[in-house]
């Protein structure tokens, strides 16, 4: 039997190289049984003594074959990977007569659609098309800052007062803020923002001057006031000083029991009784089961110190937002309440924006006093934090006798 030798590959580099480049993810067993098919082809030997006597010179007279046969053996390579056999194969690879080593071909990789565009960005060629991922629901990124906002908006909204702008806290922008003064006092509430816009549209809106002889004079429930020694903190909100109550003190009136959550100070007094004014004025926001607030206005004029504002002004936080808080069972509400508890009664709306109307008002008749030292306090930190009166359209106004 005669011994075949195998035609010398003068072209082995560029299947070397080709295999490199090509990352070839995984070989079946066929691979070793087409390359050994297409080396002992006619197109890559011919007789022995052809292959015996062939030479480098004789070799590159034939350029053409050379490049063909490159090709079909890329061909046939890449047919072979194509089959998908998972395990991993050896080659042996002899070029120019000399026996190379070993060269091991990993086993397929599994790659994910998500992988895929990665992949092809390596290998330098293009991967076959996958079938695109579900797209993500995107995360919901969350500002801290608008979350305090969206918190302080909401307390507010319950007790009767917008919120204020912490320190240090710009406004975003677009947004405006609202003030007693200037482009942005009570006259351009309406146009600041859509949820103000009741401030210009209302119909019943606070405060209101009160014509003794336009209400209903006659006989009324009285107020009951059940108010106990509480905690609290105070607090300069950038529009008044409040003090935010923690405590069981609550009003009934009209059948309906109203927690009294927050109070507050306008300097001068935002409601009028026959067009006389007075020099400040004490609002006590209550808040029932169904959300329904009931304002009782203590009127203020010059006098005695009052005691209850007293123990307020002693932790008067002096910035916008900062709060303080007080001792225990300091405040204690009938300290501010006149003796005379006769009232008017009518429906009205919050005096700052949103203006939201619906609002229970209950007007004491007998002015309680304040000293003239702590009217000056107040009113070198707010000179002017009143709205000025609004149109009474008709609206009943019961004088309680």
């Amino acid at each position: 039997m005669k011994k075949t030798r195998l035609k010398p590959l003068s072209h082995g580099p560029v299947l070397l190289a080709w295999a490199h480049s090509w990352r070839v993810w995984g070989v079946s067993s066929c691979l070793a049984v087409t390359l050994a098919a297409g080396l002992a082809s006619p197109s890559l030997a011919a007789d022995p003594t052809e292959a015996a006597t062939d030479t480098p010179a004789a070799a590159a007279k034939k350029p053409a074959a050379s490049s063909a046969t490159a090709k079909n053996i890329a061909d046939q390579v890449r047919a072979a990977v194509d089959s998908g056999a998972p395990t991993s194969k050896r080659l042996t690879l002899v070029i120019n007569g000399k026996e190379k080593k070993f060269i091991t071909l990993p086993a397929k990789e599994q790659v994910t659609p998500a992988e895929a565009p990665a992949k092809k960005a390596d290998s330098g060629h293009d991967a076959a098309p996958a079938q695109a991922a579900p797209p993500k629901r995107a995360a919901v990124a969350v500002n801290p800052q608008a979350s305090r906002q969206y918190i302080r908006a909401k307390a507010a909204a319950l007790t009767g007062h917008e919120a204020p702008v912490a320190p240090g806290e710009a406004l975003q922008e677009g947004e405006v803020h609202w003030s007693y003064t200037g482009e942005h006092g009570p006259q351009a509430w309406g146009q600041l923002k859509p949820d103000f816009n009741v401030c210009a549209l209302g119909k019943r809106q606070s405060p209101i001057n009160i014509e003794e002889a336009d209400t209903l004079q006659g006989p009324a429930e009285p107020l009951q006031f059940n108010y106990q020694p509480s905690n609290g903190s105070v607090v300069n909100n950038g529009h008044t000083i409040q003090v935010d109550l923690y405590g069981d003190n609550a009003l009934t009136v009209r059948g309906s029991s109203y927690k009294l959550v927050q109070f507050h100070f306008h300097h001068p007094a935002e409601e009028q009784v026959n067009y006389r004014g007075f020099a400040m004025v004490a609002h006590l926001v209550h808040k029932n089961a169904e959300g329904q607030l009931a304002v009782v206005s203590v009127l203020l004029e010059p006098g005695v110190a009052n005691a209850l504002i007293n123990k307020v002004w002693t932790y008067m936080p002096l910035d916008t937002g900062d709060r303080v808080r007080l001792p225990a069972g300091l405040i204690d509400m009938n300290e501010l309440l006149p003796k005379d508890q006769r009232y008017y009664q009518f429906m009205g709306s919050l005096t700052t924006p949103p203006c939201t109307e619906g609002v229970l008002w209950l007007v004491l008749k007998q002015p309680a006093t304040v000293s003239r030292e702590q009217l000056k306090l107040f009113s070198q930190l707010f000179p002017n934090n009143a709205r000025p009166v609004q149109p009474v359209n008709g609206r009943t106004v019961r004088d309680a006798q």
